[in-house]
């Protein structure tokens, strides 16, 4: 059964009168709310601080002066409302990604410009950045598929951008994919603001893996 904080479906219908059907609180099309971007705002905040099973609903729509059956009208669950904030992250993420890229042609440049925006998006302090580093798609097993889907979506542009890199032939993209991202998306567990920027650190990497091993870049 769909609930927001013990608050379920059929005790939301019941509230509102034997008017309001199940199948029209389905059905019903999103309305528009001023109120929903704060709510997304909060809830980044909400599940950032306290992990997906320690956000509460409750406390989220009443910092907007919401109740919480009143999140049915644009989310059947938790979970959905959950997706809907990942979901933003991944967009703002790709935004500052594709800033970042503007007119560069140069492959290793791309990929360098690329990994600076990722970076300081992720350690800027922002909460949508920040909940996508602490709650994993298996934390939320109802949605994982979702968020593995807008996460593959995201990481696909990185995917591009490698494939366009001259690496040798025996190279595995992928891997050098998984590994750029790895050592990005663990970057959060480690940064120390005062001494290197996130930029400084993205450009590093990026140097790293364009190093031949006998120390010539490629």
């Amino acid at each position: 059964m769909d609930q927001f904080d013990g608050v379920s479906r059929d005790a939301v219908i019941a509230g509102a009168g034997a008017h309001l059907s199940a199948a029209t609180l389905r059905d019903r099309p999103q309305r528009a709310d001023s109120r929903l971007p704060r709510v997304l705002d909060c809830a980044a905040r909400a599940f950032r601080r306290n992990g997906y099973h320690g956000a509460s609903i409750r406390e989220i729509v009443r910092s907007v002066g919401m109740l919480p059956g009143s999140l049915y009208c644009h989310f059947a669950s938790k979970e959905d409302l959950f997706v809907a904030v990942y979901e933003e992250g991944v967009r703002r993420l790709r935004a500052a990604v594709e800033r970042a890229l503007g007119h560069e042609t140069d492959p290793w440049r791309r990929v360098q410009a690329a990994c600076v925006a990722h970076l300081e998006t992720l350690l800027d302090g922002g909460d949508y950045a920040q909940l996508m580093v602490r709650v994993q798609p298996h934390d939320v097993p109802q949605a994982a598929r979702r968020l593995v889907a807008a996460r593959d979506g995201y990481e696909r542009l990185f995917g591009e951008l490698i494939d366009a890199l001259p690496l040798g032939a025996a190279v595995s993209r992928s891997d050098v994919r998984l590994m750029l991202l790895g050592a990005l998306n663990w970057a959060p567990t480690w940064y120390r603001p005062g001494k290197r920027s996130p930029g400084d650190i993205a450009r590093a990497f990026v140097e790293i893996m364009r190093t031949e091993p006998h120390g010539a870049p490629r």
